[in-house]
């Protein structure tokens, strides 16, 4: 795609698998009205790069090191109103995790897809957001809403993102400075929300539905 003109819609790819980034960045390039011009491996540079490139529409995946997708795209939306232009965020992802799709929209995203939609699809969704729409993968926008929101409190998310790797209670406690009264609390707690039997169960849980 060549750079002349403001027809032509800026993009930032961000995926921390290369071969994904490199297809995806191809295959946009192709469309006269899209072009790549930022890539990166990981989510910490991509408010900065956003800025810098003058970037339409920011492509990130979730689970990326560094910053994770929903994260880069908080910290986008930040450094682009600090810049004062409009960036949007589109989330590209193979984790279709309802709970997920609920975050990215809640830290200002304007879009989630799943990594295997067909080009034609994925250019139509840069267009759309790029143009003020919102764009939604129709199978995750439905089990979201079956799912519903995250019901754990930031405490309790805390206690069992640290639960996960099977961490004692007094362990979680002086990571998180709690003491192990109130660190069980939020255990317990936890668990019922996640309707699981233990703390491991819970953590795994919570994990999957996107809600840690």
């Amino acid at each position: 795609a060549d750079d002349g003109g403001d027809s032509v819609i800026r993009l930032l790819l961000a995926d921390d698998q290369a071969m994904v980034r490199g297809a995806l960045a191809a295959m946009l390039d192709l469309e006269p009205d899209l072009t790549v011009v930022a890539q990166l491996g990981d989510g910490t540079g991509v408010a900065r790069a956003v800025v810098e490139h003058e970037v339409d529409v920011a492509l990130l995946d979730i689970e990326m090191p560094g910053l994770d997708g929903i994260e880069a795209t908080r910290a986008v939306q930040e450094a682009a109103v600090a810049a004062g232009r409009t960036c949007r965020c589109l989330i590209v992802t193979t984790f279709g995790r309802p709970g997920y799709l609920r975050r990215a929209m809640e830290a200002g995203a304007s879009g989630f897809v799943v990594k295997d939609t067909p080009a034609e699809q994925l250019a139509d969704a840069v267009r759309t957001v790029h143009a003020g729409g919102r764009v939604m993968d129709p199978a995750l926008a439905q089990e979201s809403l079956v799912t519903g929101s995250n019901p754990l409190t930031e405490r309790e998310r805390d206690v069992l993102r640290v639960a996960q790797d099977g961490s004692s209670v007094r362990a979680i406690a002086a990571a998180l400075s709690l003491s192990p009264g109130t660190v069980r609390n939020h255990l317990s707690s936890g668990i019922a929300k996640t309707h699981t039997s233990n703390r491991a169960e819970a953590a795994l849980a919570a994990r999957e539905r996107g809600w840690l």
